[in-house]
């Protein structure tokens, strides 16, 4: 860890991106406070959070930089990357910059934030949050997720290590496990994937993966996922205002192309 004195908020709520970095941040033992955001009243797109993260999502982070400045962080694989830069120092969930581990190991965190979250992202959103059932969109993305997922699966089976890379937690399985961890809420049975599904409970048995997975909410993904009564429920409060969100804007946006 840096001999500096970390000054670190995270701004986040439940989600598969809000937990990596609650989760990053307890492998580390790292100090930090913690404002949930909540997404369903828009409160990313207040004034106040537009400051901190100018594209007005969920997760971002503030810390006191070199200079003793505040620095401001968004998008989760800059903030991951930032986090084991500065205080990973003893590489307990990165390696050393320069070693072939740290290149294989940012290579899987780049195909997590290209591929896995943005497909399996929205795959959730025409599974889950659609007006109306639009076969196409569902079938685009649960078959691409899944593609993503047969390329994990393979590696795991293949190197038959516990870890993506190293034999050893790193920022790359950090990023991938909240996404992996609600395959069912995708539309996605993990059960196809063994090997990434074996994986995947290999990381919940980590203590610190447990604890940040309940910041800022208890995490219920996977009590959800056992009731499908509690998913559909869930899912039509979260249909509503993801659906209000996407009117806000298209709104937004007639009246500044209109200016």
């Amino acid at each position: 860890m840096s001999s500096e004195k970390p000054d670190i908020h995270l701004y986040t709520t439940q989600t598969p991106n809000g937990i990596k970095i609650s989760i990053t941040l307890e492998e580390l033992g790292v100090p930090y406070d913690w404002t949930k955001i909540d997404i369903s009243k828009n409160t990313q797109k207040e004034q106040w959070f537009l400051d901190i993260n100018p594209n007005g999502r969920i997760p971002a982070l503030t810390d006191k930089f070199t200079d003793g400045k505040t620095i401001r962080l968004f998008e989760s694989g800059s903030i991951m990357q930032y986090l084991v830069d500065r205080y990973d120092s003893e590489n307990k969930i990165s390696f050393a910059k320069g070693t072939r581990e740290h290149v294989e190991m940012t290579n899987w965190l780049f195909y997590m934030n290209a591929g896995v979250g943005p497909m399996q992202g929205q795959a959730n959103h025409f599974t889950r949050y659609a007006p109306e059932h639009i076969e196409y969109g569902v079938n685009r993305y649960q078959n691409e997720t899944r593609r993503l997922y047969s390329v994990l699966d393979k590696h795991l089976s293949d190197t038959k290590a516990d870890y993506l890379v190293g034999g050893k937690c790193t920022i790359a399985d950090i990023a991938h496990w909240g996404w992996v961890s609600a395959a069912g809420w995708a539309g996605i049975n993990i059960e196809d994937f063994p090997a990434l599904k074996a994986w995947e409970e290999r990381m919940w048995d980590r203590p610190a993966v447990q604890k940040g997975a309940n910041i800022p909410d208890p995490y219920k993904m996977k009590e959800l996922l056992a009731d499908k009564e509690k998913m559909e429920k869930h899912a039509a409060q979260s249909r509503a205002w993801v659906q209000q969100g996407m009117k806000e804007d298209a709104e937004k946006n007639k009246a500044r192309s209109q200016k």
